[in-house]
């Protein structure tokens, strides 16, 4: 498809993060999306050339190898035009425009990123008066939270050992089937 700089397709700088990278393709996949221009053929043509630029970018192997080699990666193979590889199902399309948990997902899955996810956030509720409020009452509260491990030191395997990656779930922690078209 296109030999462009995927970063400047997606109007970004190389130190961009995944966050800017993921806001800059929305803009544009919003903007140029064929169902918003029926029958416009360069909006097809950007929208196809930001998904390709995107699932470079915001796949952080691929971009190491982009950065590094261009448009023709370590194999000389090349980053292809768009053909839906960034996704690895309709899940992920939705979760892209923050519908993630409309599958009852709620982040990427699938495996494509190793990265950790965020924790649960810590919540205490606590009754107090009008008065105590208006007062400025002071209260101690222990929450539960968890601790690294002594043992492992949070690495999660014995002292000594290095921790296996489960080859079901290739480290994610999710497994899923698919059946049928969805």
């Amino acid at each position: 498809m296109s030999k462009r700089d995927y970063y400047e397709i997606l109007g970004v700088t190389k130190t961009a993060t995944e966050v800017e990278i993921k806001s800059a393709y929305r803009k544009l996949a919003i903007q140029h999306h064929p169902d918003k221009n029926p029958n416009d053929h360069t909006a097809e043509e950007k929208f196809k050339e930001a998904a390709e630029a995107y699932a470079v970018l915001s796949d952080t192997n691929k971009r190491a190898a982009y950065d590094r080699f261009g448009h023709s990666d370590a194999n000389g193979q090349g980053f292809g035009g768009f053909d839906g590889q960034g996704f690895s199902n309709i899940e992920d399309i939705f979760d892209l425009f923050g519908f993630g948990d409309m599958f009852g997902g709620g982040g990427r899955s699938g495996g494509r990123r190793s990265s950790a996810q965020r924790g649960a956030d810590l919540r205490y509720d606590l009754e107090i008066s009008l008065e105590e409020a208006a007062h400025g009452k002071e209260e101690k509260l222990r929450i539960p939270r968890l601790e690294k491990c002594e043992e492992c030191d949070g690495r999660g395997a014995e002292k000594g050992t290095e921790p296996e990656t489960c080859i079901t779930c290739q480290g994610s922690g999710q497994t899923r089937y698919q059946q049928g078209f969805f």
